[in-house]
């Protein structure tokens, strides 16, 4: 047998080292991007809290409700960015992370009906906007009304399986 010069002896040592390197950058990556998802996460959780904080002491002011706000995100490893408060409504942002993973998400937290939009007050378990509905007897009772309106010489309509006739069929 007869050696080539151009052996192909040790490509399996290479080809190994590319595959190793692949799996590395894939792994690198995969690591950036749940650190981009926690930050996310992080920020998100820490700024509905801060929100909802400062909107529970907007009627100590504002620079109470925005301490408590920045204490909420501190305790949930965050930064209070932005801190407003108009009326009872509070909108702040709140930043996660680190730099380059860094992410920062905006709240607004404040009852139901200060904000536009926001549903109007109802009875507990009511939904806003729905009317009273009539139970099965005064439905009953509005129905034969209005059967007497339609048939007024008739105690009630005339039985539609009646009035059919038989069935033929074709």
């Amino acid at each position: 047998m007869r050696r080539r010069p151009w052996g192909d002896e040790g490509s399996a040592t290479v080809w190994t080292v590319f595959a190793m390197a692949a799996l590395c950058a894939v792994f690198v990556a995969l690591i950036g991007l749940g650190q981009v998802v926690t930050a996310r996460h992080r920020a998100g959780g820490a700024a509905d809290l801060a929100a909802l904080a400062a909107a529970d002491h907007a009627r100590e002011g504002p620079a109470t409700a925005c301490a408590a706000a920045r204490r909420v995100a501190a305790a949930q490893h965050a930064r209070l960015v932005r801190c407003s408060l108009s009326e009872a409504v509070a909108d702040v942002s709140a930043e996660a992370g680190r730099h380059p993973f860094t992410s920062r998400v905006r709240s607004r937290a404040g009852p139901p009906t200060a904000i536009p939009g926001g549903p109007s007050t109802a009875e507990p378990g009511e939904q806003p906007g729905q009317e009273e509905q009539p139970d099965q007897e005064e439905r009953l009772g509005q129905e034969e009304l209005l059967d007497r309106e339609k048939w007024p010489d008739q105690e009630a309509r005339p039985d539609r399986r009646t009035q059919a006739g038989p069935r033929v069929p074709r």
